[in-house]
């Protein structure tokens, strides 16, 4: 928990908001997924590149919160050049050490959804999965256009 003394960001969190690293889409992205998080309207989209098991690229996109943007930026650095279970494998634990920070549990989810897409779009590669915002995803066959209410993804 974050202690009075301490402010509501680190450094890592506000830097990793104001200038993130892997923010943008992959060229060629042959995983795809987005979620919503209902309660504040975070929304995350992640597509990646993954050759012979291994997450060659991968970027983010939304509209979210300081936490859940500094959050999706530190998993797609430590999800790329990584094996698919590896990269599957990062815990919110793992992105709060990175981020040299604690949140309060009514934030969490601000930390959890980008982990939680990136591994639907881990598990649907070479189709488009968008999650219901319950934490329950569903996948989407990839032909099909992207949801009227998706916002464009640029970079």
């Amino acid at each position: 928990m974050v202690s009075g003394s301490r402010a509501l960001y680190s450094d890592a969190v506000r830097e990793r908001w104001r200038h993130p690293r892997f923010r943008g889409t992959v060229a060629e992205a042959n995983a795809m997924a987005e979620d919503v998080n209902p309660l504040c309207g975070d929304r995350v989209r992640i597509t990646a590149r993954v050759e012979n098991d291994r997450v060659e690229h991968v970027r983010f996109t939304g509209d979210s919160c300081a936490i859940c943007s500094a959050s999706a930026d530190v998993m797609a650095e430590h999800a790329e050049g990584h094996t698919v279970s590896e990269a599957r494998a990062l815990e919110a634990s793992d992105i709060l050490e990175l981020l040299r920070t604690d949140v309060k549990p009514t934030r969490m989810r601000c930390v959890t959804l980008p982990l939680s897409v990136l591994r639907t779009a881990l598990d649907g590669r070479a189709g488009v999965a968008h999650g219901r915002g319950d934490g329950q995803d569903v996948a989407r066959d990839a032909t099909r256009e992207p949801r009227e209410d998706t916002p464009g993804v640029t970079s």
